[in-house]
């Protein structure tokens, strides 16, 4: 039963039996399910977009538990918007269906051939676009690309489903579906095209040649902080009633979506609930991915060698709060270019609104996760940047520094931290050799490409993974807040 104090469940106001489907999305996490099928759910609620219900779909085996959990429940999925003045719960009815989860991705490749699916979006994580750090450019040798180049007809990546898609979509004559990305990535269109033309001309040239003329890639930038689910999430489902869903998401209430209006085929008319259509996509993606993710990263490392859990709690810490408000203010807003009708300064208040809600309950560990995927994109583009212009670099580095830390693999009380990153033995490794020798840290190319040989990096980072090791990380913090760290 829903708790007294809780409002009714909202329901869609709209009948399902009518929604089909015109979307493919390949990813299928809790921010999606808070983001993209919100805003359709949304559009569906005011009698719109009623044939462009979302096909769920995922490449990997572990998607096949969410495929089961969401099918159980009629692919109906329950999002909990986690206001401080009061929560409030909803069954989302977008999607219509979830795809079989095969290790050729057959069922999915033939999802995609059928000529109403007009759109195939994807969340596969910002590490899953296989991008040389080095170069910025596709990476062509990578094992997962090199295995789908030589079995095009049996990929087991998204890329190699969507290109297999393409092929039998050209082959019956039928127009391509537009391919958005809806990850945090710069340039996340681009990046996307990059992967899809990159691995379609390891196989078959021609087919390259039609998708880079014929295929809309669409950037975009998304955001809303949406937690792990876990038991804390099932409790409050259960509050709500709806203690049968063993996966419900919790989020934040604010929500942003920037987009590219490049949908051959059609879209959604989702200006109609907030989506903003821009064709300067990129400079709120840059806003957004240094100071929010970038920001995340600031806070994440200190607290994790704290013993922090949750982040609303790093942001009443003074001293991370301290090194969140400077880092900002001196070494990131300065290279974040001008956003159409958005103040940078009143954009960052914000920021630290949502980063202090406690309703959220979002965890360090979750901001920690993943360091050497998102370090490259969140925050050695911010250091190149102020590097070039001559800028202060020494809170950049400090953050670096503390992920440095972070990666020996125990906190500052000693407590074991439990791998959180794909490439954590390598991270450990390292950080553990990085103690008496800390440019082996930076030489890391697929993280910090050419930057980590910058001489002013290098002896800003080494002086930073010094004083955390001989004084600890409040030493190191306080140092910076206060003035007296140099560089």
């Amino acid at each position: 039963m829903t708790s007294p104090n809780f409002p009714p469940v909202a329901l869609p106001r709209y009948d399902r039996s009518k929604v089909t489907p015109g979307i493919v999305h390949i990813g299928l996490g809790n921010f999606h399910r808070a983001h993209m099928a919100v805003y359709l759910d949304d559009l569906m609620n005011q009698g719109l977009a009623m044939d462009w219900g979302i096909l769920a779909a995922g490449v990997r085996p572990a998607d096949a538990r969410m495929r089961e959990a969401l099918l159980a429940q009629d692919c109906l999925s329950t999002v909990i918007e986690l206001d401080p003045k009061g929560k409030t719960a909803r069954r989302v009815g977008a999607m219509v269906g979830f795809i079989e989860v095969a290790a050729d991705n057959a069922p999915l490749i033939a999802a995609m051939s059928q000529p109403n699916i007009r759109i195939v979006s994807l969340t596969v994580t910002e590490g899953g676009y296989y991008v040389d750090a080095d170069t910025g450019a596709f990476d062509a040798s990578a094992p997962d690309i090199v295995a789908d180049s030589r079995a095009p007809d049996r990929p087991a990546t998204a890329f190699g489903a969507i290109v297999a898609a393409l092929r039998a979509r050209r082959e019956a004559g039928i127009a391509p579906f537009t391919v958005m990305s809806c990850d945090n990535l710069p340039g996340n269109g681009h990046v996307t095209r990059a992967a899809v033309v990159g691995l379609a001309r390891l196989s078959d040239p021609g087919l390259a040649d039609w998708i880079a003329a014929h295929v809309a890639f669409p950037n975009g930038m998304v955001d809303r902080i949406t937690p792990a689910t876990g038991p804390r999430e099932r409790a409050l489902a259960a509050r709500f009633g709806l203690a049968d869903d063993p996966v419900p998401v919790t989020c934040e209430p604010f929500r942003q979506w920037v987009l590219e209006d490049a949908f051959p085929q059609g879209r959604p008319a989702l200006e109609h609930v907030g989506v903003t259509f821009s064709d300067t996509v990129h400079d709120y993606e840059m806003m957004k991915i240094r100071m929010l993710n970038g920001g995340h990263a600031v806070i994440a490392y200190p607290g994790g060698l704290l013993d922090v859990e949750y982040v609303h709690e790093a942001m009443a810490h003074p001293l991370i709060l301290g090194f969140l408000d400077k880092v900002e203010r001196e070494e990131i807003i300065p290279y974040v270019p001008a956003v159409p009708d958005t103040d940078l300064a009143t954009y960052y208040s914000v920021l630290r609104e949502r980063f202090s809600n406690p309703e959220v309950a979002d965890t360090e560990r979750r901001l920690c996760l993943d360091g050497s995927n998102r370090q490259p994109k969140f925050i050695v583009p911010s250091l190149r940047d102020a590097l070039a212009a001559g800028g202060r670099i020494e809170g950049l580095a400090l953050e670096s520094a503390l992920w440095c830390r972070y990666c020996f693999g125990t906190s500052e009380s000693g407590t074991p931290i439990a791998p959180n990153d794909p490439n954590w033995d390598r991270l450990t490794h390292l950080a553990a050799q990085a103690r008496d020798n800390p440019h082996l840290w930076l030489d890391q190319r697929d993280i910090y490409g050419d930057l980590g040989q910058n001489p002013r990096l290098r002896d800003a980072f080494a002086r930073q993974l010094d004083l955390i090791w001989s004084q600890g990380t409040v030493a190191a913090l306080a140092a910076y807040v206060s003035g007296t760290a140099t560089g």
